[in-house]
């Protein structure tokens, strides 16, 4: 595992496509993932506060995250125990209007089955997303549905909307969220991670 993760944090296929975003920059790999981890998390792909920190989940939406999985930050960053895999490894830029990019599809093209295949142990995948949840589910639905269908995917998922601040008039929507699936998300992690 050594040797992939040397590689990935080398990556640079989308050296060209980033520096023809609005922000210009160049790849930066975070990667996040050891042998033995029990827990993965799948998400889209870092933002620019993740690019800068090298860290994932390391701004708001990380500490939310961070509540709903039931986790403190030690935890949670153990990457023995929790592998954060992202759809897209490095920031995509910003468009011209300054919104976020998609996670470039090559990138789960090239670097996903080897992760998965050398984290032989884990026990629960947290699919954040419609990017993750359409990558791992096959699904066709969007976030909504396919979180609110959540009973569907265990014992092996939950999938959940993205915990940035941007959702919380969604998640005021779905009260069922917080009532339902918040407690079953935290009993199968602690489970997970036992």
């Amino acid at each position: 595992m050594d040797d992939l993760k040397s590689r990935l944090s080398a990556c640079r296929i989308c050296a060209e496509r980033f520096r023809a975003t609005a922000t210009a920059h160049e790849p930066n790999p975070v990667v996040w993932f050891a042998p033995g981890a029990r827990l993965l998390i799948a998400s889209q792909a870092p933002g620019m506060r993740v690019h800068k920190a090298n860290t994932p989940f390391w701004d708001q939406s990380g500490k939310r995250l961070r509540d709903w999985l039931g986790l403190d930050e030690a935890t949670f960053y153990d990457r023995s125990r929790v592998a954060i895999v992202p759809m897209a490894f490095c920031f995509p830029g910003y468009d011209a209007a300054g919104s976020d990019l998609p996670p470039p599809p090559v990138c789960a093209r090239t670097w996903r089955a080897p992760i998965l295949e050398a984290l032989d142990r884990v026990r629960l995948a947290v699919l954040i997303g419609g990017y993750a949840q359409k990558w791992h589910m096959g699904t066709k639905a969007g976030v909504t549905a396919t979180v609110r269908d959540w009973r569907a995917h265990l014992p092996r998922a939950i999938p959940l909307p993205h915990p940035s601040w941007r959702n919380t008039a969604w998640l005021n929507r779905n009260p069922w969220f917080a009532s339902e699936l918040l407690p079953e998300l935290r009993a199968r992690v602690a489970e997970a991670l036992a």
